[in-house]
């Protein structure tokens, strides 16, 4: 089947990504139904608004961290099952709520399905990817998150013209669409192969060896499937001689150490471009602009198309030829200069007599960070996080990552943002700016690595050497020296 099925087990498994992003950005457009803050008694700059959104990135800190036990455990693909069951629960309790309280809850429960996807997909992506195209498989997750965005803002402006009798539904629709995804997820995922390097880890190389050449055979290249299938056996091999998966040693052995906090580190800068926070409340940001009624869902919904269009012509044109740490250079720039003449139109803006022609240049420049963020940081922090990790901490690793540098950090800017756009109003955006600069830029620029089209196992070689330690010179013509494996690892490391 070669690369056709490779690229349609990474889309079909994305719809777990689909739901991150529609259970993400439905908010951005019940919170802006004059129904549901009535419904609720709250107000859209209130710190109610703000807790229903970080309950979410809360509920989803926890589903990261839960990921890292079920990947090992149940594998890939029933992780990714586990989180869409959970989806189900928590889109009905939203979609019936009768009081804060059910919201709430509902939202938090969602947030954990959406934490167990948004880590075990990319690993599954990128488990079951040719080098080649990684960028590509992996490059999906940010696709089909887009996708989400896209699909909850016009079901959001569809609903929104319910009124009367029929007011509720502004909300409540949005909210139980929430189920469909999840739904499709519950039913198909287990249609496709586990990834071949957990198989390898559970011993099952036969089943391994299949599902490789259903993935990657393409009638020609049988001598590359043959050693792609050796080097994951020798490379697992030698780690599992050394250790098995837990949390504590990917913070022990200096090498993984530095691997998980690559992957920490990708996650915490994505949050601070500051997408997050123009998703959860555009609509608040384009009010400050002037812009209101209708129009406010309708530019977030062309907002929320833009993003992944510019993301599926980075992915399929340009991930997999000039690589990771280029895009995140210029992303973490131009965004920052987005920001300062977004922050720039926001200070001149009167809120009692808007200027039209700010209020498109206000528009304009918001929509610049999500172009800028869709041929950078978008995409690259799924691809980078799942490839840096080596195959024993890769499980706790990525879900330690999400978990604490995506969801964590995004609880924070969730509750804080609709507080700190209404008290600091333009000023806001310079929280950002001073991070990407001081931070983010000299980060990726001295210590990030150059990952394209480098084999799972050959990344450890970037890192300084393969598996903890170097590999016995023996172990590609057979089983290796156990002893001379753990002779290696207890040496000091370089």
């Amino acid at each position: 089947m070669g690369k056709a099925f490779n690229i349609f087990l990474a889309v079909f498994a994305a719809t777990g990504s689909f739901l991150f992003g529609y259970d993400s950005g439905v908010m951005t457009d019940v919170i802006a139904s004059e129904n549901f803050l009535e419904y609720f008694d709250t107000s859209t700059g209130s710190a109610i608004i703000g807790a229903i959104n970080s309950t979410f990135s809360g509920g989803a800190v926890f589903g990261s961290l839960m990921g890292g036990l079920t990947m090992d455990r149940f594998g890939r693909r029933k992780t990714i099952m586990i989180g869409a069951m959970i989806a189900l629960v928590g889109a009905i309790l939203q979609a019936a709520a009768q009081n804060l309280a059910m919201i709430l809850v509902g939202r938090i429960i969602a947030g954990w399905a959406v934490g167990l996807m948004s880590m075990s997909v990319p690993v599954y992506q990128s488990e079951c990817a040719h080098p080649k195209i990684r960028g590509l498989i992996v490059g999906l997750s940010q696709q089909m998150i887009g996708v989400g965005f896209i699909v909850s803002t016009w079901v959001g402006y569809g609903s929104s013209y319910a009124e009367g009798n029929l007011g509720q539904f502004q909300w409540r629709f949005p909210l139980a669409f929430q189920a469909a995804p999840a739904l499709i997820l519950v039913c198909g995922i287990m249609l496709f192969p586990e990834s071949p390097r957990h198989l390898m880890e559970k011993d099952c190389e036969e089943e391994a060896m299949r599902v490789l050449r259903k993935l990657h055979f393409d009638g020609t290249n049988d001598n590359w499937i043959q050693q792609e299938f050796h080097e994951i056996k020798t490379t697992i091999a030698a780690e599992k001689a050394i250790t098995v998966p837990g949390w504590r040693i990917m913070f022990t052995v200096p090498q993984w150490r530095t691997r998980l906090m690559h992957g920490v580190a990708v996650q915490v800068f994505t949050q601070f471009t500051g997408i997050n926070v123009i998703g959860y409340y555009q609509t608040q940001m384009y009010q400050a602009l002037g812009i209101t009624g209708q129009r406010v869902l309708l530019v977030a919904g062309i907002y929320n198309c833009v993003g992944p269009l510019a993301n599926l012509i980075f992915i399929i044109f340009i991930i997999d030829r000039v690589g990771r740490r280029r895009p995140l250079l210029w992303g973490t720039i131009a965004i920052s200069i987005a920001l300062i003449c977004e922050a720039a139109i926001n200070s001149k803006i009167d809120k009692e007599n808007p200027d039209h022609g700010l209020s498109i240049a206000g528009v304009f420049f918001i929509f610049c960070v999500t172009v800028i963020f869709s041929w950078s940081w978008g995409p690259i922090s799924w691809v980078y996080m799942s490839e840096v990790m080596p195959m024993q901490i890769r499980a706790r690793g990525n879900a330690f990552a999400t978990g604490i540098g995506n969801w964590l950090v995004s609880t924070f800017w969730a509750q804080l943002s609709p507080v700190a756009l209404k008290e600091l109003d333009w000023k806001f955006y310079f929280l950002f700016v001073a991070w990407n600069l001081v931070i983010t830029l000299p980060v990726v620029f001295f210590f990030f690595k150059e990952t394209k089209q480098i084999s799972l196992e050959d990344i450890d070689l970037l890192f300084g050497e393969r598996a903890l330690g170097a590999l016995p010179k023996d172990i590609n013509n057979g089983d290796g020296d156990l002893a001379q494996v753990q002779e290696t690892v207890e040496k000091p490391a370089a």
